[in-house]
């Protein structure tokens, strides 16, 4: 999965939009776009849009924060339906992960569902920053970790985080730290989203940063972002062809250590890396 993007949870209108769109994923909102009035309409909403054919694309809902005190109720409304994925808002440490977890626990006991993957948006509080190193094997449900610029802002006092499309040194900060934590934890590091709607050339530019530095996903909250993110996430023809020659090389060489491919010496992190260009090919 290459793109997520973010649809409110009390809008049939845009997730119909969605559906027919090119997002490898949709994260159904119950959280920051929908108004507190209208949560319980919102969890009867997503219920509905988790019913519907899902035209191939994978569903997540971002439910509640933990300390909002509306987690439960939001799992109870959409957990029947066995949603692809659960994303946890403001996830503070492990310990909000395991939380989450030991409740998918019990629903998916009760409704007879697989384990259901979660993906933690872990960089919106200052706390949340000095546990990023510690999501390993916390719970096999994770399946990435989300940073977000946002709500860090408002935790920090920042007044801004980026200006003309350059994050501040704080917020960079979190982007690395939430990179680095997903690589030791062993999980997909999703980038954050674009706030600049209408810069077309901003997004490209940050998902290319993104996709180059590590990142396996990117998130978008606008239908005419999804296109340019799946085409940086996207391995190219030349990506491809290099990786092919590395499994390859290898292959011909089961006990190397190290091949020479082109005048470049190649060695084992250059073949897991080709493993997993070619795992990331997918449909253009």
């Amino acid at each position: 999965m290459r793109s997520f993007l973010f649809v409110p949870g009390d809008s049939v209108r845009k997730f119909t939009k969605a559906t027919g769109g090119a997002a490898d994923a949709l994260i159904l909102d119950l959280e920051d776009s929908v108004a507190a009035a209208a949560k319980d309409e919102a969890r009867e909403c997503v219920a509905g849009m988790l019913r519907q054919d899902r035209r191939g694309k994978a569903l997540f809902v971002r439910v509640n924060a933990l300390d909002s005190g509306m987690t439960l109720s939001d799992l109870t409304a959409v957990m029947p339906q066995a949603p692809d994925g659960i994303v946890l808002p403001k996830c503070q440490s492990p310990d909000d992960l395991r939380q989450l977890t030991h409740y998918l626990a019990a629903f998916e006991v009760v409704h007879g569902l697989p384990q259901t993957p979660v993906l933690a948006i872990v960089t919106e509080t200052a706390a949340s920053l000095f546990h990023l190193g510690r999501y390993r094997d916390v719970d096999p449900r994770l399946w990435g970790m989300m940073w977000g610029a946002e709500d860090l802002a408002a935790s920090l006092g920042a007044r801004q985080n980026a200006e003309d499309g350059v994050y501040h040194e704080p917020f960079r900060l979190a982007r690395n730290l939430c990179l680095a934590g997903a690589a030791a934890a062993g999980v997909v590091a999703v980038d954050t989203i674009c706030a600049r709607l209408s810069d077309l050339d901003a997004l490209e530019a940050e998902a290319r940063a993104a996709r180059r530095d590590g990142f396996g996903a990117k998130a978008v909250i606008h239908p005419s972002h999804v296109a340019p993110v799946n085409t940086a996430f996207q391995p190219t023809e030349l990506d491809l062809v290099w990786a092919q020659k590395v499994l390859d090389a290898f292959a011909a060489n089961p006990a190397a250590g190290v091949v020479n491919i082109d005048g470049q010496m190649i060695d084992k992190p250059h073949e897991r890396a080709a493993r997993n260009i070619l795992a990331a090919r997918g449909p253009s």
